[in-house]
C-alpha cells in the first residue's frame, strides 16, 4: 500500500506516517468556517466540456509530469461535484453492491481494512499518522465507531478503482481519463498561466481544501476544514466545476503501472512543504484495489448520452 501524499524529494520511510493509532489521535473532521452549500437542483449535474486543444503537463513540478505535449480532446460532459454519499448510497440500495473495504472488513486477514489519516491532539506529541484500519468503509469514514449520518454531501471515500468504475457504469456514465480529467481542470483555473490558481488566490489565500501548514504535524485550516469537507464549500471554478483541486483525489481511468491507475487533483492532505499536487498537471499512481478517506472520483459522460 502506498502514501498518497509523496514528499518532493524522495526516500522518506513510509513507516513514519504508517502505524497503529495513538493516544490522543483523531481522524480530522471539517472544520466549518465557509458557507457548505451549493445552489438549488445543482446536485447530480453535468458541465459540458468543449472539443480544444491544450498543453498536457504545463508547468510540470514533478518528474513524473512530465513531458509537456499538445493534445487535442473531444468534448465530453463531467459532473459538477466529486461523488457525494448520497449518490452512493441511492446506488448501493438499488444494487446491493458491496466495495472492496466492506469485502475487506468481512473476509478479514492481516491485510484487512482501508487507510485513515488521523492527527494527533497532542501538544506534545504533535504529527499525523496513516493506520490501516479494519471496518473503515464508505459507511464509516473513520472505522467503524464512525458513520456518516449528516455527510451526505461529503464525497464518497474508501472506494476502489474498481467500486468507482461500478457506480460510474450504474450512473450512465464513465471514469474521466488523465487527459479529459486534466483538460477540465485547466480550463477552470482562474489564471492559466499560474497553475496552483486552482488551489490559492493571487494573494495567496487557500480557495481549495488543501493543507495549511506543515504536513504532517498541524493543519491550521486557513482554508476553512480540517480533514473531509462537503461538497459545495469553496466556490467552483471558472467553468463551474466544485473541487476539481483538493478536498479527495480522485480515480481516473487511466492506467499508470501494473495493478495502479492514475489519480489527480491533491486533497486535503496536500500541503507546500510534501505534496504540491494541488495543479492540473500533477499525477500519482495508486493501487487500483486500494482505499482511503482521502480518494474519491466524479464521473463523465459521452456528449451525445449525456
Amino acid at each position: 500500500m502506498s502514501l498518497l501524499e509523496r514528499p518532493s524529494t524522495p526516500f522518506i520511510a513510509l513507516a513514519v506516517f504508517m502505524s497503529a493509532p495513538a493516544a490522543c489521535e483523531r481522524a480530522p473532521d471539517p472544520v466549518k468556517a465557509v458557507d457548505c452549500t451549493v445552489p438549488s437542483g445543482t446536485i447530480g449535474t453535468f458541465v459540458s466540456i468543449p472539443s480544444g486543444q491544450f498543453q498536457k503537463g504545463a508547468h510540470a513540478a514533478y518528474a513524473e509530469e512530465r513531458p509537456e505535449f499538445a493534445v487535442h480532446v473531444q468534448g465530453f460532459s463531467i459532473q459538477t461535484h466529486e461523488v457525494t454519499n448520497d449518490q452512493f448510497a441511492a446506488f448501493v440500495e438499488e444494487t446491493g453492491f458491496e466495495t472492496d473495504a466492506e469485502r475487506s472488513a468481512r473476509l478479514g486477514g492481516p491485510a484487512a481494512g482501508s487507510a485513515v489519516f488521523r492527527q494527533s491532539l497532542s501538544q506534545d506529541d504533535r504529527g499525523g499518522t496513516w493506520s490501516l484500519i479494519p471496518g473503515a468503509t464508505w459507511r464509516a469514514p473513520l472505522g467503524p465507531d464512525s458513520n456518516i449520518d449528516g455527510r451526505g454531501a461529503h464525497p464518497v471515500v474508501h472506494v476502489s478503482h474498481r467500486d468507482a468504475l461500478a457506480y460510474a457504469s450504474w450512473a450512465g456514465g464513465r471514469l474521466p481519463n488523465e487527459v479529459e480529467w486534466e483538460y477540465a481542470a485547466h480550463l477552470g483555473l482562474a489564471d492559466p498561466s499560474r497553475p496552483e490558481s486552482g488551489a490559492y488566490d493571487e494573494v495567496g489565500r487557500p480557495i481549495a481544501n488543501t493543507w495549511q501548514g506543515i504536513f504532517p504535524l498541524d493543519d491550521l485550516g486557513e482554508d476553512g476544514a480540517v480533514g473531509l469537507a462537503p461538497i459545495g464549500c469553496y466556490a467552483p471554478s471558472t467553468i463551474g466545476l466544485y473541487d476539481m483541486i483538493g478536498n479527495a483525489w480522485e480515480w481516473t481511468a487511466t492506467p499508470y503501472a501494473q495493478g495502479t491507475h492514475t489519480v489527480k487533483g491533491g486533497s486535503f492532505l496536500c500541503s507546500d512543504n510534501f505534496c504540491r499536487r494541488y495543479r492540473p498537471a500533477a499525477r500519482q499512481p495508486q493501487e487500483s484495489d486500494f482505499s482511503s478517506n482521502h480518494i474519491g472520483f466524479r464521473i463523465v459522460k459521452d456528449l451525445e448520452a449525456s
